[in-house]
């Protein structure tokens, strides 16, 4: 959408029909909490105008009484919540599985994530007020009202799901706004789905229906987009039912500063960036100033994290004279660290690049 574009000149635009766009990864790393100016966008269709009074979402499917509430009946009738959660988009750092090897979809930096205070209320809420039905094998399914374009398949609307045990932890919000102020049209205003922890895909913009069945969304980009492919497919030969739907992200790292390609003066060097785990704690972060041969801890910077907040660190490097290639790498609190190589998680759709992040920089 050239509109946005237009009002969004700072961004890093990957696509404009549809609109999609990161910012600078220096303008990320200047707030712990993502202004919406900087926040990426990740459209699958047209960015729909809906009416902020008019607009309704529907409560339908395995559910004692259906539905039909407006944002105001939402605001009236349920408890107002707070969360602070990133939002990351399955795609992010796709550019290094790019650099291996050619993937489908846009050339994300590290850019495609933000972390923000939503507020709404919480979908338990709502559901246990439409008397849902509950059990193992239940699923919430999400429609938005935005005509999504399906490569290989008709335009649709944008549908996915979660797990109802998900949808009923309390966290999971229809949010009505963002940083305390009201969602813009291109996150998703009047009300979008929040889901924190898993890939963005799952936090449906422009939510419409809200249905509770006992299967996974049948819609394009649950049961055959956002799938983790094995290495040996391809998109002429891929089959969805050897693909693993993409929920939780994966334990991630990336160097914000000092930006790729930039020529230091060598000596100290500040190197800063971001780090997150989902549910669990970042534990440690290092850095390299060589390729990963030898490793310095940083320091994590204290902001009170919450559960599905990302974590800032920083460190000072004494870098000689010459090229570098600056790495980094995040544990968690379960032992757990990312693999070494971008070859090592390739796959023809580009998601979950978690591989040690690099950034080559020369010093004069």
């Amino acid at each position: 959408m050239s509109d946005l574009a237009s009002l969004k000149p700072d961004l890093i635009v990957h696509g404009t029909k549809p609109f999609n766009a990161e910012p600078p990864l220096s303008r990320l790393r200047a707030a712990f909490v993502t202004d919406v100016a900087d926040f990426y966008v990740r459209s699958h269709g047209d960015v729909p105008d809906l009416d902020r009074d008019l607009h309704k979402v529907r409560v339908v499917g395995q559910v004692a009484a259906p539905l039909a509430l407006s944002l105001a009946d939402l605001q009236a009738r349920f408890a107002t919540k707070r969360v602070a959660a990133v939002l990351q988009c399955a795609g992010n750092r796709r550019a290094d599985l790019q650099a291996v090897e050619r993937t489908s979809g846009d050339a994300w930096a590290p850019g495609a994530i933000g972390h923000a205070e939503w507020t709404g209320v919480a979908l338990a809420d709502v559901l246990h007020a439409a008397g849902a039905a509950v059990g193992a094998g239940l699923h919430v399914a999400f429609e938005g009202a935005d005509i999504a374009e399906n490569e290989g398949a008709p335009d649709a609307p944008f549908g996915v799901s979660i797990p109802l045990k998900k949808a009923l932890t309390g966290d999971v919000l229809l949010a009505w706004a963002m940083n305390g102020a009201a969602l813009t049209r291109e996150h998703g205003a009047p009300l979008r789905v929040v889901v924190p922890g898993y890939a963005g895909v799952r936090s449906t913009k422009w939510i419409r229906e809200i249905r509770v069945q006992d299967h996974p969304s049948t819609a394009f980009q649950q049961a055959q987009d956002y799938l983790l492919f094995p290495p040996d497919m391809r998109a002429e030969t891929h089959d969805p039912s050897r693909g693993t739907a993409i929920a939780e992200m994966p334990l991630n790292a990336a160097i914000c500063e000092p930006a790729a390609g930039a020529t230091l003066p060598k000596g100290r060097t500040v190197v800063r960036g971001y780090a997150i785990a989902t549910d669990r704690a970042v534990a440690r972060v290092d850095v390299s100033a060589d390729g990963g041969r030898e490793w310095r801890q940083a320091t994590i910077e204290p902001r009170g994290n919450g559960p599905w907040s990302w974590t800032f660190w920083n460190t000072v490097l004494d870098i000689t004279e010459g090229e570098h290639d600056l790495v980094v790498r995040a544990w968690d609190a379960a032992g757990q660290t990312q693999p070494a190589r971008p070859e090592d998680v390739w796959n023809f759709k580009g998601y979950l690049s978690a591989a040690w992040h690099r950034v080559r920089v020369m010093a004069v």
